[in-house]
């Protein structure tokens, strides 16, 4: 079992020499840090707005198979309240960063 982990030590120690250098590409596409934090915010914005509908449409689920029982409509509008409640929220904050990063790269407001 030894000689095992000799030869495994070995190939792992020998591998690299044996396999030619190999360039890296950028996937971020950029090295500046602003762009990099804007596709970021951008990224999370964009999966909170996809969460916020994914909910508005199982709320409308919930109330269209609720059969007319009360609270599984009350369940189906609440959901539905708090997915709009969500989106303006998610547009609210996107409206806010996008104000105060011209603001940051322009020098002025508005």
């Amino acid at each position: 079992m030894s000689k095992f982990f000799f030869s495994l030590l070995c190939a792992l120690l020998l591998l690299p020499a044996s396999v030619s250098a190999a360039t890296l590409t950028n996937p971020l596409g950029t090295t500046n840090v602003r762009e990099v934090i804007g596709r970021l915010i951008q990224a999370i914005l964009g999966i909170t707005g996809s969460v916020a509908l994914l909910m508005f449409v199982y709320g409308g689920f919930l109330w269209l198979t609720s059969g007319g029982v009360p609270d599984r409509v009350k369940k189906g509008k609440e959901v539905m309240k708090w997915a709009v409640l969500g989106l303006v929220v998610i547009v609210g904050a996107y409206t806010i960063v996008r104000a105060i990063v011209s603001a940051l790269e322009s020098g002025t407001l508005g």
